[in-house]
């Protein structure tokens, strides 16, 4: 599954697209499935989280929940902490498509898995 942790670190790799962050969704098929609470990893990984494209991510999937900005006491926040384990590891895309902003390429994404290959052409 395309989990919004994973889309957060995904980009466009096609030769000569110079603004392939964030792939944007498109007929996304979402998905949420409970899973048990890492909070030591979700401390762990706010300093790699580009909080804008999440954001952004999250609410072109309906998710209005996250703030603007990431909060300063983000790490000691419980609450906040939840909220981000629902986006980031209990949402996922299980089919639809990401596309490029810049070059508009299309990924698709069937039964949970996103093609991220390139045609030789696009290398």
């Amino acid at each position: 599954m395309v989990r919004l942790l994973t889309h957060n670190m995904l980009q466009c790799h096609v030769r000569d697209c110079t603004n392939g962050f964030p792939l944007r969704f498109q007929n996304a098929e979402v998905e949420h499935a409970e899973q048990e609470m890492n909070t030591e990893f979700l401390v762990n990984m706010l300093p790699r989280i580009d909080w804008a494209a999440l954001r952004a991510t999250a609410h072109e999937l309906g998710i209005a929940q996250l703030p603007e900005t990431m909060p300063e006491d983000a790490a000691e926040s419980t609450e906040l902490l939840q909220v981000l384990h629902r986006v980031l590891m209990e949402t996922s895309v299980k089919a639809g498509e990401m596309v490029c902003p810049s070059c508009e390429h299309v990924y698709p994404i069937r039964n949970g898995i996103p093609n991220m290959l390139l045609n030789e052409d696009e290398v």
